[in-house]
């Protein structure tokens, strides 16, 4: 669809009344204090490429970049604006105009094919193995790395060998009685770098009587295309994955990762594919996807009178920006937690805040994300807490960083692995 046609741009920028609201809670703003880095002033911005104002060039793009399209601003505008999909739409329109050859490699060829991604993957893994990534620190040769490279190298320390995928069958047997038939959505971020997450997945939902289905011909969800300016390749991968759960016979398609819940909205899904795409299939789909700890809680009600208590838990949570402010899942994370002996959960101040990671933000603007994290790490220490837990792998590799950055001993768990442990602890 032509960018100025877009829903969003077509309609919505003339909500905008100006109220500054959205840079009160911009966390991006928190750190620049520029109106070029505030919600409104992207807001503006769209508005000047839509009407010829400004070229879309790289420059723009570097301005409208400086987002975390952690939709804080679009769930507190008085007016409804969704600003992230107005800042979403404008890089597209701009890559399509001026993108980079890098941009297209990654994209377009690498994120689109699983295998691939894997290979890259496991060479990162033997670079860390072999210690090639120490000895190039110490020759300095990060230093040649691209943009924020050379520092955000140090954010993926701990990649594992093995993906959940070669850990995982393609379908998993409910334990005792099946109660339902259930796809599991394995996201690139739970697949290759927190595969512990998905092992305890599978386990959890199998033992509360569920067949999981791990399609093999999965492909990514579509957001780190969406924000990288490749909205036409995340409409071709969400079509591709569509395609292939429509083939299963499943009640419901669950996912540990926040990212991907909000991906796979029905919300998210009309932007990327349009309302008269997503009509049919697409929305069948949506109405499927339910976030693990939502499902849990909310559909399944799990058997709590296996579990046993694997000693004190001191547990602080943090809230993953596509999981709170895209899809309103607060509590239910919480009360997984809680039903689980052993936990004391106390509550850091500001839980729902961004920690700055936002997948390939974090990447690309190292510097701006460290500040961001740091604050949030502060929230972390303040709580005593020997455990975090979160619903996104991103904060995962982004909370695990900042915690090392700044010497503070504590685990980043996803709350079902909790949960399976103390399962385990039932033998």
């Amino acid at each position: 669809m032509n960018f100025k046609e877009l829903p969003p741009v077509k309609d919505q920028i003339r909500k905008c009344v100006r109220c500054g609201r959205c840079r009160t809670v911009c966390p991006v703003f928190a750190e620049i204090r520029n109106e070029t880095a505030a919600p409104r002033g992207h807001v503006f911005m769209v508005q000047m490429l839509r009407d010829g104002v400004v070229a879309p060039n790289a420059k723009i793009y570097e301005k409208l970049g400086n987002c975390l399209l952690c939709e804080t601003c679009s769930t507190f505008c008085p007016s409804g604006i969704d600003v992230h999909e107005l800042n979403a739409a404008a890089r597209a329109y701009i890559t399509k105009n001026q993108g980079s050859v890098a941009k297209h490699l990654i994209f377009d060829g690498l994120w689109t094919h699983p295998h691939l991604l894997r290979h890259a993957t496991l060479m990162m893994w033997g670079a860390q193995a072999s210690g090639l990534q120490k000895l190039a620190r110490g020759l300095g040769l990060t230093r040649l790395l691209p943009g924020d490279l050379p520092r955000a190298e140090k954010i993926l320390s701990r990649i594992p060998l093995r993906s959940a995928r070669s850990r995982l069958a393609e379908t998993n047997r409910a334990k005792g009685e099946r109660k339902l038939r259930v796809g599991y959505f394995l996201g690139c971020g739970t697949d290759l770098f927190n595969p512990d997450v998905a092992v305890a997945t599978v386990e959890v939902l199998t033992r509360n009587g569920c067949e999981v289905v791990i399609p093999r011909d999965l492909k990514c969800c579509g957001l780190p295309h969406i924000a990288n300016g490749k909205l036409d390749t995340a409409r071709s991968l969400v079509l591709h994955n569509l395609d292939v759960f429509t083939r299963l016979q499943l009640d419901y398609i669950v996912t540990d990762c926040a990212s991907c819940s909000s991906a796979l909205s029905a919300k998210n899904l009309q932007f990327v594919l349009g309302e008269k795409e997503f009509a049919g299939r697409a929305a069948e789909f949506a109405r499927k996807v339910i976030d693990l700890t939502a499902f849990l809680v909310d559909v399944l009600e799990v058997n709590t009178w296996e579990l046993r208590a694997t000693g004190p838990v001191r547990v602080t949570y943090h809230d993953p920006c596509h999981l709170a402010k895209a899809q309103n899942i607060r509590k239910q994370p919480r009360e997984l937690l809680g039903l689980i002996p052993g936990v004391e959960l106390t509550e850091m101040s500001e839980a729902d805040r961004c920690c700055g990671g936002s997948g390939t933000f974090s990447l690309t603007h190292y510097d701006l994300s460290m500040q961001i994290l740091d604050r949030k790490i502060d929230s972390i220490k303040a709580t005593g807490c020997d455990t975090v837990a979160t619903c996104c792998p991103s904060c995962t590799i982004q909370l695990r960083h900042g915690l090392k950055r700044h010497g503070y001993r504590a685990r980043v768990l996803h709350p079902v692995q909790i949960l399976a442990r103390a399962y385990r602890g039932a033998k």
